[in-house]
């Protein structure tokens, strides 16, 4: 019978799949879209509408946008629990952290 992926972890002992989950969390933690961004916090669109007050039908809008304001990403990352840094690279020098600009509303 066929057995699937969580399954043939469970039978690792426990130091392997420790560093299952650590190796997961860092591909998590390099690059992902909104939509993965809210999923691989386990929340739902639902979820995630209620805690910034706005209908569900506005995450799916938000999460299907290639530009928007930076205020709303902001929000939207505050709400999954998250802080918003921005940060500017560029060729043959150090990423500079951007500030002032996540911080419209305050």
């Amino acid at each position: 019978m066929a057995r699937n992926v969580n399954e043939l972890i469970d039978d690792l002992p426990a130091s392997r799949r420790r560093k299952i989950e650590k190796r997961a969390h860092l591909l998590i933690e390099e690059e992902l879209t909104l939509q993965e961004l809210r999923r691989a916090r386990k929340l739902t669109q639902t979820k995630l509408a209620r805690t910034l007050g706005i209908a569900q039908k506005q995450i799916s809008e938000v999460e299907s946008r290639t530009d928007m304001h930076i205020s709303t990403l902001r929000r939207t990352v505050e709400a999954m629990g998250g802080e918003l840094i921005l940060t500017a690279k560029f060729p043959g020098g150090a990423p500079v952290k951007l500030v002032g600009l996540a911080d419209l509303n305050a």
